[in-house]
């Protein structure tokens, strides 16, 4: 959990924002246009100055929602699967991206009539409106075992989550054959999105684990943000630029000199986390512990001793840790050295709260979601970086997984994981 380095929200660095904190359509489109339709997530069947949901594509050289604007509600649901051969799981994949396909195109099949199910479930309306969604489906590294003949195939660095000293994850929360995260702008777009998409793989797939989140939206620009998260602090300030296709193709999009499989480029590495906050403990703690926690101010969102939230941390005036402590989340996450260049990753994250906990403490924390080209090199390098940090006293990692995102479908025909199977 980073508010700095390892944090959600994708900032707006174009200076163009909308009403809820999201690029413009037009600026969007416009960033999309200088790299030609390449990613996920072009915009169709809306005006480019309108601010309202749209409707997104599923097709792309890349899936939609790693780089798309993020909307402000999300859920991310784990699988495992019954399939019984190679052939049934490809039969699973084409289903999930074709049904994916026609939610984001707001496609619903026609009624047969009233002694069949009814084609939707209509808790959004009979026709459902545009809502930014965007449905991206991952991979786990339990698909490569035995079961489906896969293991050639394997990205390099998929395995297992690994386990750090700060961890208590609950397996039950922990991992899976197969994943989706849907965001969309609201929650019941969300959930009419899972309903459908268990629907059409009820016969393959089983529901391993599921968490809905929400972030509050960005309404600044300029490498600012306004999202913060359930411990009070900016979210997403030192994010990279998603609009970027060059720092995209740098930091997240698999090369073919990453892998000796072919069929991952294009797609990425994504790591889940949640992690639970202990609110209660955090908010008994004075302003000015918290602010050297996290190494900076918590109305502004500027490191120590600066005026503005944009400033680059000037840690070399500071060697001793006098302003910005040594140990503060932001110069662990980030120490601003060469190194430290080759472990920056995309974030996009949304906060939870599910309750409370069989102690009577409230359930409220982080789905941390991260994109990135090498896995070890960027989400493995930052967290190896931040342990023993003082946040850990009041945040515990409890589940989550590493995935592969693949490449996204092309054209119409196209489906999810076909490399796998070409």
């Amino acid at each position: 959990m980073d508010t700095d380095d390892t944090t959600p929200a994708v900032p707006d660095d174009t200076g163009a924002t909308t009403s809820r904190g999201h690029l413009s359509r037009r600026a969007f489109l416009g960033a999309l246009a200088g790299v030609g339709l390449a990613g996920g997530g072009v915009l169709v069947g809306k005006g480019l100055d309108q601010d309202e949901p749209a409707r997104l594509s599923f097709h792309g050289e890349n899936q939609p929602g790693v780089t798309t604007p993020g909307p402000s509600d999300a859920i991310v649901a784990a699988f495992d699967t019954t399939a019984g051969s190679r052939h049934e799981l490809a039969s699973t994949l084409k289903a999930l991206s074709g049904e994916a396909d026609k939610l984001m195109s707001g496609v619903v099949d026609p009624d047969k009539g009233p002694l069949y199910p009814p084609p939707d479930s209509m808790i959004i309306g009979p026709t459902p409106q545009p809502a930014d969604l965007t449905v991206t489906i991952a991979l786990g590294a339990s698909l490569f075992d035995n079961r489906f003949g896969l293991a050639d195939h394997k990205p390099r660095r998929l395995r297992p989550m690994d386990h750090f000293p700060n961890d208590q994850i609950d397996r039950a929360r922990a991992d899976g054959d197969l994943l989706i995260q849907i965001c969309a702008s609201s929650p019941e777009a969300c959930n009419h999105a899972l309903r459908r998409l268990m629907r059409a793989t009820r016969a393959t797939l089983t529901l391993r684990w599921l968490m809905p989140g929400f972030q509050q939206p960005n309404t600044l620009s300029g490498g600012r943000t306004s999202t913060r998260n359930l411990l009070g602090f900016k979210d997403g300030t030192a994010n990279p630029d998603a609009a970027s296709r060059r720092e995209m193709d740098d930091l997240v999009w698999l090369h073919s000199s990453d892998d000796p499989a072919a069929w991952t480029v294009g797609g990425t590495y994504m790591v889940v986390r949640l992690i639970r906050n202990r609110v209660e403990f955090w908010d008994r703690t004075p302003t000015l512990a918290q602010e050297r926690i996290f190494g900076r101010h918590k109305v502004s969102g500027a490191p120590l001793g600066h005026p503005d939230e944009a400033t680059e941390p000037d840690y070399a005036s500071d060697p001793k840790g006098t302003r910005i402590p040594l140990n503060s989340h932001i110069r662990l996450a980030n120490p601003r050295t060469e190194q430290a260049k080759r472990t920056r990753m995309l974030r996009r994250g949304f906060s939870y709260a599910s309750g409370f906990t069989p102690d009577g403490q409230l359930d409220q924390g982080l789905i941390f979601v991260c994109f990135q080209r090498d896995l070890d090199e960027a989400f493995v390098a930052t967290q190896s970086r931040l342990d023993g940090e003082p946040l850990e006293e009041y945040i515990t990692p409890v589940g989550g997984g590493y995935f592969f995102v693949p490449p996204g479908a092309r054209t119409a025909g196209d489906w999810v994981g076909s490399g796998l199977f070409t």
